[in-house]
């Protein structure tokens, strides 16, 4: 290289710097001041370094002395090496105050140069050097990240180089630095972030001090640092984000994967399914015998039982404190059915139930139980994942290439039975179900379930047109035990829908059986009166038909069809209401029925007729049974039973009591209380009652405490806002105006949560006789309920549990908030 050329670029390249140097003035403290902070740092970086290499120091010594000599040559090897050694030497010569003055001095020189013949080279030379200072300093962005190995290396290098010696720290950089790239305009800048004109050309004024260019250096250690102190909170919330997005795409999966069966053609000619398959029930596991310590005494003698015997004493000592075992009849059964199981000897000397003594049974069945409801919860966490394997395992079957679950797949253990009311057959043994007994139905090409090991089922059936799975004949009463599908299965789902559908049929024609029967009670045939009489109650009282039963195998439980002279009593006047019948009769598990009711005139006389020279056990209609009334009211209509009146006599009454008792206006809760009162009514008409819970009395007083409480409580928030608005007529301040406000709210806030707990109470006491969830979950149409809350903004989980919802799934998907009955 000539030594004009040399002096050229130097000139040249000087010129650019100190237009570099006044466009980062402000940016080179700046960097001064970052720097400031890592000084201590790199002085002890710098001192480890010293100590390490002794010729190091000497090499520093040498820099002090020959600073003109590398003010010359400088150039030269910032040609060469320069982005070699830039990050290293400019970290080197930011720690040293000394350089910091002399580069202002040498600034401001190089000005006053610039001025008289910097602007000769620029137009020249100036897009050369930029273009190659660019180039460097990408380059040097790229060494600058390299690990502290390869800078190691850079150091030897730069010590074994020719001089050894420093770039000139300028302008806060160990070499030029990068600028944007300028337009090729008449000498001056413009602003990069619109293409203005500048106010004031630096041609027109030699006074114009060059504003300070960020470089793009500055501009990405800023970004960088930014995003480094972001960068933790930015991938928090965007892993939020995706778990958020995973929580909906899984409940959107879910929603996905529900079978809409109703949306679905339904089988055709009475088929249920096409393909069924099914792992069979679970039995129940096989009897353990009682420990040794465990006696059974006769007659205070100890006796030892057989299995077979002891298993079935077990079964009665378990219920020893219950009521049951004081009853004669479950005590005479029990011994009947017990003997059987005894050998011979055991026959010959258990002969009076009286004289065996049960206690040390009892006594183990109440340590165990007491066991039980104190087991550890890694116990509790283990019986809980056996269950859910056998769940998994035998709870759900494939039907129609559609998963559903099953009701109840467990086999009821051995035991005795119980009844209701006063049943005959109470204390009787049931016997243990085996494989023999079992009957399986699936399709012909499904995986037919496996008996248990050493057994066969008794048989195995392909019936398409019926629902169960399983069924069995149990030995109390020879009737037939199913296992079927859970409630919210496409066919139990079907079988609702259906009734529901003919009960709303029913109300389109159901004035025009009204006035037959009407027609009816005149009728000169007995029969026909009876029949028609019959059904006015089922109409009006929605009362069960009744079916024959045979007697001493079942309970003495009265219908409409079966009722009994003694059942009810005639009033020509009662209570200031004309010809009055009072019904009290056994119901439907042996529930009592009790009512009066005043009927038509012409009912009445009916009754009258229907008593005459009649004993009170004699049937009132003596001429009638549930096949004569069936067959008359599918004459009527198809698919009409005497279940479809009660469905539609139910449905209709919730229909009318929403539309009257709710108001639009009511919170929630009240609302809540006139959907109960509604379904109260219900539940009413079709006698579904129960006794008050055990625990009724207590919950009401705990319930009456809460209630105390938060009316003291309420009176005490009343007080405070009080107060408060006489402190603030006084003070007529902000604060005191934002103190009152917020013991207003908390006084309304208490007012509202008084109000829920005593709508709770009503509603307890109102329904503590009274059985709301069978009229709701057998007779309601749940469309109605669905409606209704749409309506009126309840949410639909106040209604119906997660269980409902499932199970009524079909009416959530079709009802509309202006659904009607």
């Amino acid at each position: 290289m000539s030594e004009d050329h040399v002096q050229n670029d130097s000139q040249i390249e000087a010129v650019f710097r100190v237009n570099d140097s006044h466009k980062h003035k402000k940016d080179k403290e700046h960097r001064h001041k970052e720097h400031k902070k890592d000084k201590d740092r790199e002085k002890s970086k710098h001192n480890n370094s010293e100590h390490r290499d002794p010729s190091e120091k000497k090499h520093k010594d040498k820099h002090k002395n020959n600073d003109k000599h590398r003010e010359k040559d400088g150039e030269k090897h910032r040609e060469r090496d320069g982005e070699k050694h830039r990050d290293k030497n400019g970290e080197k010569h930011r720690d040293g105050e000394k350089h910091k003055e002399k580069d202002i001095e040498k600034h401001k020189e190089v000005e006053k140069h610039r001025v008289k013949d910097g602007e000769k080279h620029k137009e020249k030379d100036v897009e050369k050097h930029k273009e190659k200072d660019v180039e460097k300093h990408r380059d040097g962005e790229k060494h600058k990240h390299r690990d502290k190995d390869r800078e190691k290396k850079k150091e030897e290098k730069m010590k074994s180089s020719s001089g050894g010696v420093k770039v000139k720290k300028e302008n806060g950089f160990s070499s030029p630095v990068r600028v944007k790239d300028e337009p090729e305009d008449q000498g001056f800048y413009v602003s990069p972030k619109e293409n203005k004109a500048m106010k004031r050309p630096r041609e027109d004024d030699e006074d114009y001090k060059p504003k300070k260019i960020k470089s793009e250096d500055d501009k990405k250690g800023k970004k960088r640092k930014q995003e480094e102190e972001d960068i933790k909170p930015k991938k928090k919330s965007k892993a939020k984000g995706n778990e958020e997005g995973v929580k909906k795409k899984k409940v959107k999966k879910e929603e996905e994967e529900k079978w809409k069966w109703w949306e679905e053609e339904r089988h055709a000619d009475g088929i249920k399914w096409k393909f069924l398959e099914h792992k069979g029930p679970v039995f129940a596991p096989p009897y353990e015998p009682v420990p040794d310590n465990v006696k059974f005494y006769y007659d205070g003698n100890l006796v030892k039982l057989s299995p077979k015997a002891e298993e079935v004493a077990t079964f009665f000592a378990k219920m020893l404190d219950h009521e049951y075992t004081t009853k004669d009849i479950f005590r005479k059964n029990f011994f009947k059915d017990w003997k059987k199981e005894m050998t011979t000897d055991e026959r010959n000397l258990i002969t009076n139930l009286s004289k065996c003594d049960f206690n040390a049974m009892s006594l183990y069945f109440k340590e165990q139980s007491e066991a039980r409801k104190n087991m550890t919860k890694e116990e509790k966490l283990k019986i809980k994942a056996e269950n859910e394997r056998l769940l998994q395992e035998y709870g759900y079957c494939i039907m129609d290439n559609h998963k559903e679950r099953i009701a109840n797949f467990r086999i009821e253990p051995p035991g005795l039975f119980r009844g209701r009311g006063d049943h005959p057959k109470m204390g009787k043994l049931k016997k243990r179900i085996m494989p023999e007994d079992i009957i399986i139905n699936c399709s012909k090409d499904s995986k037919i379930p496996v008996a248990p090991a050493g057994h066969k089922w008794k048989e195995v059936r392909h019936d398409g047109k019926v629902t169960w799975l399983v069924s069995w004949t149990e030995n109390i009463q020879g009737s037939i035990k199913y296992i079927m599908l859970n409630p919210s299965s496409r066919i139990k789902g079907e079988k609702d829908w259906q009734k529901y559908e003919t009960a709303r049929r029913l109300k389109m024609c159901v004035e025009k059986i009204r006035n037959t029967y009407k027609e009816d009670w005149k009728s000169k045939e007995m029969k026909v009166r009876q029949r028609a009489v019959a059904l006015y109650f089922i109409d009006k009282l929605a009362l069960r038909a009744g079916n024959e039963k045979e007697e001493g195998e079942t309970a003495d439980t009265v219908g409409c069809c079966s009722l009994r002279v003694e059942h009810i009593n005639l009033f020509q006047e009662l209570d200031g209401q004309e010809f009055v019948v009072e019904f009290d009769f056994p119901g439907k598990d042996s529930i009592r029925y009790y009512n009066k009711v005043p009927v038509e005139k012409r009912v009445f006389k009916n009754l009258q007729l229907f008593m005459e020279n009649k004993q009170p056990d004699d049937d009132l209609f003596d001429r009638l049974n549930t096949s004569i009334l069936n067959k008359h009211l599918q004459d009527l209509m198809e698919g009409l039973t005497a279940k479809v009146f009660r469905t539609y006599n139910a449905s209709i009454t919730l229909q009318q009591q929403l539309d009257e008792l709710t108001n639009s206006d009511d919170n929630v809760p009240a609302k809540i209380l006139s959907y109960n009162r509604a379904n109260r009514a219900v539940a009413i008409l079709c006698n579904h009652q129960r006794a008050p819970p055990k625990t009724f009395e207590k919950s009401m007083m705990n319930l009456q405490g809460k209630i105390d409480a938060k009316k003291d409580q309420l009176a005490d928030a009343r007080r405070e806002f009080k107060s408060a608005k006489a402190d603030a007529k006084v003070r007529r301040d902000e604060k005191t105006k934002k103190l009152v406000e917020s013991k207003k709210k908390a006084v309304q806030r208490i007012e509202e949560q008084l109000m829920k707990l005593e709508v709770q109470a009503t509603d307890r006491e109102e329904n503590k006789q009274i059985a709301l969830g069978t009229s709701k979950l057998n007779y309601l149409d749940p469309r109605i309920s669905v409606a209704w809350c749409k309506k009126y903004g309840v949410p639909i989980e106040k209604i119906y549990n997660k269980t409902q919802r499932e199970k009524f799934a079909w009416a959530l998907d079709m009802a509309d908030d202006d659904f009607k009955f």
